[in-house]
C-alpha cells in the first residue's frame, strides 16, 4: 500500500496484479477458470479468470453501453469446455460443454448457470463474482466484483461448419460495488480501469513494459488516463493511458485537486462521467 500526502490517503485498489499475488490475496489456487461459491462467509464469492487477448480459448466479451444493446455495459462470458484428458481422441471443442460430470453432479457451469436462473427469476439475490482479466503472461487486470445476472445456452457452429454444432454456455455479469474501494482515490482507479479498453491495456503494458513511465517500478501499476481538461476529454487510446506506480497516481490526484479552485466544474462533470460509464 503507498499512502497520499494528502490527509494520510490509502490507495488499497490493486489494478494489475500478478498471478502469485493473486493466489495469494485469495487464498486458494487458482488453477481453473471457473470457481464457483470458492469464498465462503458472509461476504462469500466466485472468481472468474476471462481474456479476451488474441488467442483465448474463450469467447469473453466486454459490452458496450449501446442503449439497444440488452446486456449493455455487461460481461459476457463464456462457459468452459469438457477437461481434455491425455490419452482421449474427443476434441473438447467439438462437443457440447457439459452442464453435469459423469457422476451426476454438476460442473461450474452447471452451478453458474443454476445460479443465474435463480436470480433472473428472483428466487435468489445474484451470486457476487469477483473478475480478473489476463493482459499479459502471469499479469492480470483486478475488475472488480459483478453481479451474475443471467445466462443462457446457446447453439454455436463448430469450426467453419456452420450445419454443425455444439451447446455453450454463456454468463452476464454486471458490475458492482467492490469492497476493497473504500476511497474516493480507489472509486477514481476502478471507475477508470473499467472504461479503458483491453486491447488499450495490452499495448501499453508493452509500450511502458510493465513499468511506471516516472520511477521504473514493478509493484502497484495502475492504468492512468491522461483526460485533457481543456479539450473537454477525450476517446481512450494507448496515446492518453501510461503505466504508474500507485505513488505517482496518487501524486498525480493531489495535483489535480489542488487546481480545484480554477477546474472544478470542469473536473466534477468529467468524473461524474467516468463514474457513469463505469
Amino acid at each position: 500500500m503507498k499512502i497520499s500526502a494528502r490527509n494520510g490517503a490509502i490507495l488499497r485498489y490493486r489494478e494489475i496484479i500478478s498471478y502469485p499475488d493473486m493466489i495469494q490475496r485469495e487464498g486458494i489456487a487458482l488453477q481453473k477458470g471457473m470457481n464457483f461459491r470458492v469464498r465462503g462467509g458472509a461476504a462469500g464469492y466466485s472468481i472468474i479468470l476471462m481474456s479476451v487477448r488474441k488467442g483465448a480459448p474463450y469467447q469473453d466479451q466486454w459490452h458496450g453501453e449501446s442503449k439497444t444493446d440488452p446486456h449493455a455495459g455487461m460481461l459476457e462470458y463464456e462457459g468452459h469446455d469438457a477437461p481434455r484428458f491425455r490419452d482421449s481422441k474427443i476434441d473438447s471443442k467439438q462437443i457440447d460443454q457439459p452442464t453435469t460430470l459423469s457422476s451426476g453432479t454438476l460442473t461450474d457451469n452447471g452451478k453458474f448457470f443454476q445460479a443465474a436462473m435463480s436470480a433472473k427469476s428472483g428466487e435468489n439475490n445474484p451470486d457476487l463474482v469477483q473478475v480478473y482479466e489476463k493482459i499479459a503472461g502471469g499479469i492480470w487486470c483486478d475488475r472488480g466484483r459483478y453481479l451474475l445476472l443471467d445466462a443462457e445456452i446457446k447453439s454455436v457452429p463448430i469450426g467453419t461448419t456452420p450445419s454443425r454444432t455444439r451447446k455453450v454456455f454463456r454468463f452476464y455479469l454486471q458490475p458492482t460495488v467492490t469492497p476493497d474501494v473504500t476511497t474516493r482515490e480507489d472509486e477514481r482507479e476502478l471507475s477508470v480501469s473499467r472504461q479503458i479498453p483491453t486491447a488499450v491495456k495490452v499495448a501499453v503494458w508493452k509500450r511502458d513494459q510493465g513499468k511506471c513511465v516516472t520511477c521504473g517500478a514493478t509493484d502497484n501499476l495502475h492504468f492512468d488516463h491522461d483526460v485533457p481538461f481543456s479539450k473537454g476529454g477525450s476517446s481512450i487510446t494507448a496515446d492518453n493511458v501510461k503505466l504508474l506506480c500507485a505513488r505517482h497516481n496518487l501524486q498525480k490526484s493531489d495535483k489535480i485537486i489542488s487546481l480545484g479552485p480554477l477546474l472544478g466544474p470542469l473536473i466534477a462533470a468529467t468524473l461524474a462521467s467516468m463514474v457513469r460509464g463505469a
